[in-house]
This record gives structure tokens, C-alpha cells and sequence, in this order.
């Protein structure tokens, strides 16, 4: 039975907030972003649970298996704070069964979209106006990482107020905008590695008097080759699992340093 709702927005702004620089903070391998989940919640159920047994009962219920894109959750959490406020504990498996079926397709999207073509466009132009020393390149890469934060603030109130309806808007459409983003995305960096990875040889092959430099002859074969080598490579590595980024790092790090030193790379 429907019920009058008693959040307002300065609730869902609170959990918002709460939410955002916790959210993957409390993260476990049982139960991943659950503890942020209640973290974040906990005041609004408070005030949507005022008996005792009922709050912790809600609590429990939101502390089970959670793990979306920390951005794109809000939309998830303020929906299923809606549900909570209008039909109280007595929808608890559904509001279980709504998370269970939005995170993955959210975190999908939000993987492709945000995690590789907000950062792989926009890092790349704003780090590379940095490297030219251009300050600017620097203050639009801040003013829009708080830009976001305050679009993170509103997803809350967004999917309170679209509830349930947010389900029914997407609908099949959820996975065909994952794979579009997962497609674009690729493009996107697969295009930027000529401009982003810079890796040349200077080794030369001398025949009598003829001098031919080995990095013409790559780029005749195969425009930007040794980049796009090393990009397959470290991809490889990173997705066999055998390898993690930062010890990648290190190691692209130490042969970069060796290979300069001998003067195999430049």
C-alpha cells in the first residue's frame, strides 16, 4: 500500500553527498560497493523508517551484493529510495531485484562513456594544451570534473523522482547503448594512440655511404607501428589478468629509461 513520501530534497542531496566520495571506499570482494550503499542511505531510511526493527531490516536489505559505476549509481539509489518511500518495507525484494537489474547495465555504459571517452577525448586535449604549457588545458579539466560532480548531486534527485519509470523509459535500449558506447569508445582511443603514444627509433642501418634510418622504413610499412605495438601489448598484458596497470606502468617505465639509455628508442 502506497504511503505519503517524507523525503525531500535536501534528503537526497544528503545521500548524494554521503555517496559520492564513498563510493567505492568501502569496497569488499563479498559484497563490493554494499557498505557505501548504506553509508549513503542510512539517514533517508532513517526518516522513511522511524520503527527500529524496520530501519535495520532496510538496511540489511541494501547491504547485499552492489556494484554499478560509482557515477551512474545515483540514478539507481535515488530510484530505489522512491520505492522505499512509497511502499515502505513490504517492497524491499523489490527494491533488491531493481538494483540487481540496473547496475550491470549502468556500469556498462558508464565504463564506456565515462571511464574511457570522457578521459581518453578530453584528458588527451586538456593534458596535451598542459604538456604545451597552456594553463588553460588544466582549468577545463578541473571546472569539469566539478562540473560532473554537481550532475552526479542531481542524478539522485532524477532517479527518485523517475522512480520505478526509469526501467520502462530504457528498457532493451540499455544494451544497445552499452555496446554503441563499448564501440565508440574503442574508436575513440584506437584513433589517439598516434598522438598520445610517442614511440620512434633512431637505430640507423649503414651500407658503405647509404644511411637509411629503420623508422622510415616502419612508417613506409606501417604508419605508427612501434606505438601501435606497444598499445597491443599492454593491452594483452593488462587483459590476461597476470598483470596489473601500476606494475605495467612500472615496467613501460624502466624499459623506456633502458631503451633511451642504449639508444633504441627515442
Amino acid at each position: 500500500m502506497n504511503r505519503e513520501p517524507v523525503l525531500t530534497k535536501k534528503d537526497l542531496r544528503k545521500a548524494a553527498w554521503r555517496w559520492i566520495p564513498m563510493a567505492v571506499n568501502t569496497y569488499t570482494y563479498q559484497y563490493q560497493q554494499a557498505g557505501s550503499v548504506v553509508f549513503a542511505l542510512g539517514p533517508s531510511l532513517r526518516k522513511i523508517y522511524p520503527n527500529d526493527e524496520e530501519y535495520i531490516e532496510a538496511l540489511n536489505n541494501h547491504f547485499n551484493y552492489f556494484n554499478a559505476h560509482p557515477w551512474l549509481a545515483p540514478l539507481i539509489l535515488g530510484a530505489a529510495l522512491a520505492m522505499e518511500d512509497e511502499g515502505g518495507i513490504e517492497t524491499k525484494a523489490a527494491v533488491q531485484s531493481f538494483k540487481i537489474g540496473l547496475m550491470g547495465p549502468l556500469a556498462g555504459i558508464g565504463d564506456s562513456l565515462i571511464w574511457v571517452l570522457y578521459p581518453t577525448i578530453v584528458g588527451s586535449i586538456t593534458g596535451y594544451m598542459a604538456l604545451e604549457g597552456n594553463v588553460a588545458g588544466a582549468l577545463i579539466w578541473i571546472a569539469l570534473n566539478i562540473m560532473f560532480w554537481f550532475v552526479r548531486m542531481k542524478l539522485m534527485e532524477f532517479g527518485y523522482n523517475s522512480g520505478t519509470k526509469i526501467i520502462s523509459k530504457l528498457g532493451d535500449k540499455i544494451n544497445l547503448l552499452t555496446e554503441t558506447m563499448s564501440i565508440l569508445g574503442l574508436v575513440v582511443a584506437g584513433a589517439l594512440i598516434p598522438s598520445v603514444v610517442k614511440i620512434t627509433t633512431p637505430l640507423k642501418f649503414t651500407s658503405g655511404e647509404s644511411v637509411t634510418e629503420i623508422q622510415s622504413i616502419l612508417d613506409q610499412i606501417f604508419p605508427f607501428l612501434l606505438p601501435v605495438l606497444a598499445t597491443i601489448l599492454s593491452y594483452k598484458l593488462i587483459k590476461s589478468g597476470k598483470v596489473s596497470v601500476t606494475v605495467l606502468i612500472l615496467i613501460i617505465v624502466a624499459l623506456s629509461m633502458l631503451c633511451a639509455a642504449l639508444g633504441i628508442l627515442a
